[in-house]
């Protein structure tokens, strides 16, 4: 968690297999951690930043949680935010880019899922519904035991405690996509794949602030509409937009987001999705 890659692969290589055998989950967690570290060092891919460097959010995301991370925050990138997001009014465009991400992650580590599993609240239920679309999948509900599938999460932290519980234990082919997954309280298990990490989000049909037309800023309602005809707007959306007068962020192109997966893919999806506390070691503004 603090970076220091060298001592972790070499302390961790002096541990034996615990005799008790409920060490055994925590013994291999530290080996599968040491293990990514290993083969995103043996990579040659392209990457934004330099690789596992402390601006290096995607690595760093992988090999401590294993997760990979579709999209880097453009503002602040160099003001001690690191791709990261504090607070953030989401918008269908950037529901659209990260399921786009999530397309070309899958495709790079050449799984083929079947379906997608719908979760029970609101707001992954919209998010999923936009996902089997741009996917080209049947969306069906969640069920723990089906494989094959890509289950999605708006935010894990909204989730119900029992399906949470259904989560954490891993089911072959089931890759488990949050979109706004908090990395200054992280999700209570760890998602496979996340669009962006953000401290705090207001969900593009929540109640949010907007300019009223006598120019103040004023609170607008929730969005009431069918959640089938928001995910439709989410499929409809354009790219996401970049102010480039604020965009910090080095350049993250498709290419070289789909070549980090490739390198990646023989150690991701292992393991159960317990939570990790830490947001490791690249460093974070957040609100206090």
């Amino acid at each position: 968690m603090a970076g220091r890659l060298d001592l972790a692969r070499h302390q961790t290589g002096l541990l034996s297999a615990p005799d008790d055998e409920r060490w055994h989950p925590a013994h291999g967690r530290l080996q599968r951690i040491v293990r990514r570290a290993e083969a995103l060092r043996a990579a040659s891919a392209p990457a934004p930043t330099p690789l596992l460097g402390e601006q290096d959010l995607r690595g760093w995301q992988f090999v401590i949680a294993g997760t990979v991370l579709g999209t880097l925050s453009p503002y602040g990138f160099d003001a001690g935010m690191n791709g990261r997001w504090a607070w953030l009014q989401d918008s269908p465009e950037l529901c659209r880019q990260g399921l786009l991400r999530l397309r070309t992650a899958l495709s790079a580590a050449d799984l083929h899922p079947t379906t997608v599993s719908l979760l029970p609240d609101r707001s992954s239920r919209i998010l999923g519904l936009a996902a089997a679309e741009l996917l080209g999948l049947p969306a069906v509900p969640f069920e723990p035991a089906r494989t094959d599938t890509v289950v999605v999460a708006y935010d894990l932290s909204e989730a119900d405690p029992e399906l949470l519980t259904a989560l954490h234990e891993r089911t072959a082919g089931q890759v488990l996509h949050e979109h706004a997954s908090c990395w200054t309280d992280t999700p209570p298990v760890t998602p496979d794949s996340a669009a962006l990490l953000v401290q705090s989000v207001v969900a593009p049909w929540g109640s949010h602030l907007q300019m009223g037309a006598n120019g103040e800023v004023e609170h607008a309602a929730e969005d009431s509409r069918p959640a089938e005809e928001i995910a439709a707007e989410i499929v409809r959306a354009a790219d996401a937009a970049e102010d480039d007068d604020e965009n910090e962020a080095p350049e993250d192109r498709d290419a070289a987001f789909a070549a980090f997966v490739r390198a990646s893919a023989a150690h991701w999806l292992q393991g159960d999705r317990t939570r990790v506390p830490s947001s490791g070691p690249v460093p974070g503004s957040r609100f206090m």
